[in-house]
């Protein structure tokens, strides 16, 4: 008779939990800091980052103990009634995106279904008819999601197959090719463009600043929005709180998830004026988005930004982690082309599938992430220390070394 298994949740998920995502290949079951541990009490070094949301890493004490003492105190009561936890991080938000108000969701995909929202409303607004002016212009290989507009607003293929008719009105212009956009963006028909400043799944490709400021000042003259989706590169990542910084631009529309709630669901959406009004009641609406615990983690998220100068930290550290993650190039140049990104968001880029890779770095003791069929992503916490990234660059260093080339 055999004993219990030692792994009951690859069972579990064998039987029972869905096929989309492939069969996972480890159990966790512990984290802290940037370290997680498998069922077989395997540790790893966690710069996958749950795909760029554990943003101050596992089990921080001050995350925590707010969000603890949230639970004990109130966790939900719907958007029919106030909770302070909403507001206090509503205004902490503004004073990091200027004057404008907030929505809360629950995901990066709803913070960017209620842009594409914005954006027909905003249509409406400029159009005077309702359909006149839907269109949305996008990136060569971005990624918005996998609702039915993120879908359409991403042209990929994979993402795509298997779910048409999408939705209409979207036009796709290659990234940081300005001509290419300005013939793309009617000023009759155009209601918004939406750009990632940094495309993540798409294979960490950055928007150039010249790139921005151009489309900004397009938007501009022909009365489009500038929406910006910040889900996966922004919250202090970059070593900016949001990428576009680097660019100076001013966006009408800013989409975020992922790091902001530090491992808890929760999506913003920012709107500045004139186009903050455009969300009347009953126009758009979700039961848990914003709720007091959702609302404290990410209060408790800015709030160890703040205090620990993880900002700083990123822009600083990374400048030497980069520059080792180079040498890489050196070591192996049949194998890696580059390394591109900007701070705590990486990506090694490959001649080869990363996927591959990706697996020999988890059986070397390093959880990464694929990107684009050309990356692997290296998304570690915004307080990983200088001996954790010097590991990272150790890791990588001796799978690379004992690489078969093919």
């Amino acid at each position: 008779m055999s004993g219990p298994s030692p792994d009951p949740a690859a069972e579990h998920y064998a039987a029972n939990v869905a096929r989309n995502y492939g069969a996972p290949p480890i159990t966790l079951v512990k984290g802290q800091g940037a370290y997680v541990w498998d069922v077989a009490g395997k540790r790893y070094l966690d710069f996958a980052g749950g795909i760029a949301v554990n943003s101050v890493g596992h089990a921080h004490p001050h995350w925590l103990k707010r969000v603890t003492e949230q639970a004990g105190k109130l966790v939900h009561v719907s958007n029919l009634y106030r909770n302070e936890p909403q507001g206090q991080l509503a205004h902490a938000l503004a004073l990091r995106c200027g004057p404008g108000r907030v929505i809360f969701c629950n995901s990066g995909a709803e913070s960017n279904e209620g842009l594409l929202k914005l954006a027909r409303l905003h249509g409406l607004r400029k159009s005077g008819l309702e359909g006149a002016c839907i269109g949305v212009v996008v990136a060569e290989k971005a990624f918005h999601g996998r609702t039915f507009g993120g879908m359409s607003a991403t042209p990929q293929e994979k993402i795509q197959k298997g779910f048409r008719p999408l939705l209409s009105g979207f036009t796709t212009a290659p990234l940081n090719d300005l001509a290419a956009w300005d013939k793309a963006i009617d000023a009759k028909t155009t209601t918004a463009v939406l750009i990632e400043s940094i495309q993540g799944e798409g294979g960490v490709n950055p928007a150039t600043p010249a790139f921005l400021q151009g489309i900004e000042k397009i938007c501009r003259e022909r009365n489009v929005l500038l929406m910006i989706d910040e889900i996966q590169c922004g919250i202090g990542r970059t070593g900016k709180f949001f990428a576009f910084e680097y660019a100076g631009v001013k966006p009408d529309a800013i989409a975020m998830a992922k790091g902001l709630g530090g491992g808890f669901p929760l999506g913003a959406i920012w709107m500045a004026p004139p186009h903050d009004d455009l969300f009347q009641a009953g126009s758009h609406g979700t039961t848990f988005g914003g709720g007091p615990l959702a609302a404290t983690a990410g209060l408790a998220v800015l709030e160890i930004i703040e205090s620990e100068k993880l900002i700083a930290k990123v822009a600083q550290q990374s400048i030497g982690w980069h520059a080792e993650l180079r040498k890489l190039i050196e070591l192996r140049p049949d194998l890696v082309k580059e390394v591109r990104g900007a701070g705590y968001m990486v990506g090694v880029i490959l001649s080869i599938d990363p996927v591959p890779l990706v697996t020999a770095l988890r059986d070397a003791g390093m959880l990464t992430a694929p990107a684009g069929g050309v990356a692997v992503r290296l998304l570690p916490p915004l307080n990983a220390s200088p001996e954790e990234l010097a590991e990272s660059v150790a890791i990588l260093r001796q799978v690379l070394v004992g690489w078969k080339a093919a």
